[in-house]
């Protein structure tokens, strides 16, 4: 039976911080949904399963086959579906035996349902296609589509799937959901999308204290994870009691012990009692305080081990905090206007066709569409990174992007510098202090944004856009795509207390909910 066995793991980052130690790990022809919070190492376990980053300890053991699905599935140029399905000679030969300019020998060896069974493949993740379909003119969602098209096409023994509805409109989710619904071998799914996971067979929880597998799906994870929390938390609570207590305990037995010492040396001073008897009292009570302190000092230890075995069961967290300085945007301001847009990449095929619109005060607006109806091209153009081919854009008030790449930052520079880039007023206690709100506190201040797992990468972006003088129009591409469920609701939290202009991309209608979207944007392909 194929299988994944992970045996005493141990793996670091190359500025040395450890991410698992003795881990150990199993899996079965199931369906595991793998979550934990943003840098705790869930897609460098999926590179160690793949084979791609050799272990520093430890043993990484696959019976089977491996179908593997990055977070950016990419294309190379000129690189079509048929090339990402392996499948390009083979295609090719159709066509010349279509043509009859086949061989005998050729035609032979044709595999007549290979085009049936690529198409096949391509409909069941919902991705209107063909063989000759170049990745370049797909979207970054129905690049994602085609990828799990490919892995579905391969019929590996295990997905390894890191975040595979990234990007995806609710279609292309609800097609992944399907595709994992009627999977009938092993899959492990690095997601924080909660419809996705309540679909698994199994959790695998990932925490500084290592991993723990709970049966069941997404809801069910929470509710035993809730009980299991409460419960470690009496646990250590009772512990702490007991330590406390035998503090207590220890200094009145001190104090009453220091009262009888006091009346005996009264007595000696005042010559009641016969030298011999006052040295037998001085021995006894010596040796009953020696006694005590020493039932007491184990008493303590016994009861301060307790507290400290509690206490390494609960992962000690930090909560994210977003406070978002003002804006001072008014009501009445205008933010920006479109007029008459009309744009695409391609000359003769517009993505976005005589379009206007209008953002005035703060104003909250998200724009939707499937994949490929031009959000991401829309925001090109209101951040004048793509001219439009006629038609007006103005924007009349300071704005940020934050894009899925977070390309706000420099790579190459550390936080800390990049936050002093973009806010060149700020001094080094203020941006201490915006960092440490988005938990990059002390040494953590001083990592290359290039090292920072894809949620850090964008609690950084967020910490430096809006840590001191926060733009009074922001711009947001699928924000929670990297993002862990505990950061995703601390971000909503900061975004709502937000006093400027939100443009919005994200198809989490549970997030545009939360941060209290007033208007929607329908864009539908030109």
């Amino acid at each position: 039976m194929p299988s994944i066995t992970i045996s005493g793991l141990a793996f670091a980052t190359p500025d040395g911080r450890a991410l698992f130690n003795h881990l150990d790990l199993a899996f079965g022809p199931v369906r595991t949904g793998l979550v934990g919070r943003n840098g705790v190492g869930k897609s460098t376990l999926l590179r160690l399963i793949a084979g791609e980053l050799p272990p520093r300890e430890g043993s990484v053991a696959v019976s089977g086959t491996l179908g593997v699905l990055r977070q950016d599935a990419q294309g190379r140029p000129c690189e079509t579906v048929a090339d990402l399905f392996g499948v390009a000679d083979g295609m090719a030969l159709l066509r010349r035996a279509e043509a009859g300019d086949a061989t005998v020998e050729e035609l032979a060896a044709a595999d007549w349902t290979l085009e049936s069974r690529l198409d096949a493949a391509l409909a069941r993740v919902g991705l209107d296609a063909t063989a000759a379909t170049a990745l370049e003119t797909l979207s970054g969602g129905q690049r994602t589509r085609a990828a799990l098209a490919a892995l579905v096409f391969a019929a590996p023994d295990f997905l390894l799937l890191d975040e595979p509805t990234n990007n995806l409109d609710r279609d292309g989710r609800a097609a992944v959901a399907a595709l994992l619904a009627g999977w009938r071998k092993g899959a492990i799914v690095v997601s924080h999308d909660r419809d996705l996971l309540g679909g698994m067979d199994a959790i695998v929880e990932l925490t500084s204290l290592g991993a723990t597998r709970f049966g069941g799906g997404y809801a069910a994870y929470r509710e035993r994870k809730a009980l299991e929390l409460a419960a470690a938390r009496h646990e250590l609570a009772d512990a702490e009691r007991r330590v406390a207590d035998a503090a207590r305990t220890a200094a009145e037995r001190a104090e009453r012990q220091a009262r009888r010492d006091g009346a005996g040396k009264r007595k000696a001073a005042n010559g009641d009692l016969p030298r011999i008897l006052l040295g037998a009292r001085r021995n006894a009570a010596e040796g009953t305080a020696g006694g005590a302190a020493r039932l007491a000092e184990r008493q303590g230890a016994e009861a301060a081990a307790e507290a400290a075995g509690a206490r390494a069961r609960i992962e000690v967290l930090v909560p994210l905090t977003v406070a978002v300085p003002a804006t001072g945007l008014a009501a009445g301001r205008s933010v920006c206007a479109l007029d008459a847009v009309s744009v695409g990449h391609v000359p003769g095929r517009p993505v976005i066709e005589n379009l206007s619109f209008a953002i005035t005060g703060p104003e909250r607006v998200a724009v939707t569409g499937n994949n490929g109806a031009g959000k991401t091209t829309l925001l090109d153009v209101v951040t004048g990174r793509l001219t439009p081919w006629s038609g007006t854009v103005r924007v009349s008030v300071p704005f940020a992007l934050l894009d899925q790449h977070v390309s706000v930052l420099d790579p190459a520079a550390s936080i800390r510098d990049n936050f002093m880039r973009l806010n060149p007023a700020a001094d080094e206690n203020a941006c201490r202090a915006a960092l440490a709100r988005f938990m990059f506190r002390a040494d953590a201040a001083l990592q290359p944004a290039s090292t920072l797992s894809g949620g850090q990468l964008l609690r950084a972006g967020l910490a430096c856009v809006l840590g001191s003088a926060p733009p009074q129009l922001l711009i947001l591409d699928e924000p929670t795509n990297h993002l862990d469920l505990d950061s995703i609701k601390a971000v909503e939290a900061g975004l709502r207390s937000y006093d400027g202009a939100l443009l919005v991309v994200s198809h989490d209608e549970r997030f545009l909910d939360e941060i209290g979207v007033t208007r929607r944007l329908a864009l539908s392909p030109a």
